[in-house]
């Protein structure tokens, strides 16, 4: 089986089997047209004396020789290949006794122009046009200047199929650079959006870890000689943050190697489990950190698409994060709002946002954390903000498009066949 559907016929016949073709339809129309057909009374185009002599059959033999001489020549060396197809065009009006190039003479230039335009730069097919129309002006002038006839009107028209050949094939050419334009943009659109996506991915993971072990090893050291036994259970929990910070990266890079050539990585989720109802572990993990983390749901809690449950975890997590790295604060609240159309989050601390510090890195939003949710919300079409709160601290607001999923209604119940009718008994009492 083919990797790849294979092109139709007509597009893999190569530029100088179709200059070969059109050439023998030119020779074939040029003899049929100084034919008597039924229903004419007399040829189309009388025959010019020399046509069925030997000395005219030879040059039109030496002009045929001449254009499948440039056929040939056409896809390595386009400019030399267009002047022989020329060449034979104005040779094969010797023997035809004509005023000018005829147009079936001159079709086989036309299909080399508009390849030459189709497939080459703007350059070179600028040149093979000016060849074209320069060969079209001579053989006019020449005729002119030696008093013979001329058939100005007629080399006009074939001027203009050269021209309108020239720009169909510069059109396509046009087209196709847009498309390769296009695709290469795309491409790194792709790229980039996956850098972006597996930065935030690293970023969310290994800073909430880091976080949480830099708060359990000064809790260590701070209770190791006088609570031995808490100095070994934050000791504990760095080790299990550690492992599976670690355990999430090896996923990750695992995925990255087993991308095919040419196919954009695809990233495994670090916990395809996490979402919304992992909130209350993250705060316990937190509080057990040192920093109490205080949960509020409002609304009615439903399940929700896998990436609005995603990503409203990570910009918990985030801001949590950053409250433990940068508020310098002891406490946070996390208020979850479930909505009919839309998914609430806010994030409350009361530590150093506004002096400088910030849940989000920043106050002044210079924080890769920020930037992380902002680019989550923003692909969600979701609205966030972050700022610091006049009376002190920081505020991570974030609402996330999540309509409620209509509900399927039940199958109606099957119709049930009616009893047949009872005789009513008859009334009973005295007469």
């Amino acid at each position: 089986m083919y990797a790849t559907p294979r092109l139709p016929l007509l597009k893999r016949l190569p530029p100088g089997v179709w200059t070969a073709l059109a050439w023998g339809v030119g020779a074939a129309f040029t003899f049929l047209i100084r034919v008597r057909l039924p229903g004419e009374e007399q040829p189309a185009v009388l025959p010019g004396v020399f046509i069925y002599r030997w000395d005219g059959l030879a040059v039109l033999t030496v002009a045929t020789a001449l254009s499948l001489a440039g056929s040939r020549l056409l896809s390595r060396r386009p400019l030399p290949a267009l002047a022989l197809l020329l060449a034979g065009a104005a040779v094969a009006t010797t023997p035809l006794s004509v005023g000018e190039i005829p147009l079936a003479q001159f079709l086989a230039v036309d299909v080399a122009l508009y390849f030459i335009a189709a497939t080459r730069p703007r350059r070179t097919g600028i040149i093979a046009l000016t060849m074209a129309l320069g060969v079209l002006a001579g053989y006019l002038t020449t005729r002119l200047l030696s008093g013979w006839t001329v058939g100005t009107s007629a080399e006009l028209a074939v001027a203009l199929t050269s021209v309108i050949a020239w720009l169909i094939g510069h059109s396509t050419h046009q087209a196709r650079e847009y498309a390769e334009k296009s695709r290469a943009q795309a491409a790194a659109q792709a790229v980039t959006a996956e850098r972006l996506r597996i930065a935030r991915e690293l970023h969310d993971m290994v800073a909430h870890s880091i976080g949480i072990i830099a708060l359990q090893a000064g809790a260590a050291r701070r209770v190791i000689d006088s609570r031995p036994a808490a100095a070994r259970d934050a000791l504990s929990a760095i080790e299990t943050a550690g492992r599976e910070t670690l355990s999430g990266l090896r996923r990750m890079l695992g995925a990255l190697r087993q991308a095919g050539p040419g196919q954009a990585p695809q990233v495994a989720p670090l916990d395809p489990a996490l979402g919304l109802a992992d909130v209350d572990r993250l705060a316990a993990t937190t509080t057990a950190a040192g920093v109490r983390v205080d949960v509020r749901w409002r609304g009615e809690r439903r399940p929700l698409p896998p990436e609005i449950d995603v990503s409203a975890y990570r910009i918990v997590q985030e801001a949590v994060t950053n409250v433990v790295r940068h508020a310098g604060t002891d406490s946070c609240r996390v208020s979850i709002d479930c909505r009919d159309e839309e998914l609430s989050i806010e994030v409350l601390d009361s530590g150093r946002g506004g002096r400088g510090g910030s849940a989000a890195g920043t106050a002044a939003g210079t924080g890769w954390g920020l930037l992380g949710m902002r680019e989550r919300v923003g692909l969600l079409h979701g609205e966030f903000a972050a700022a610091a709160r006049p009376e002190g601290g920081f505020r991570v607001t974030a609402r996330l498009p999540a309509p409620r999923e209509p509900a399927v209604p039940p199958d109606p119940p099957e119709p049930t066949k009616p009893s047949e009718p009872t005789n009513p008994p008859e009334p009973t009492g005295v007469r």
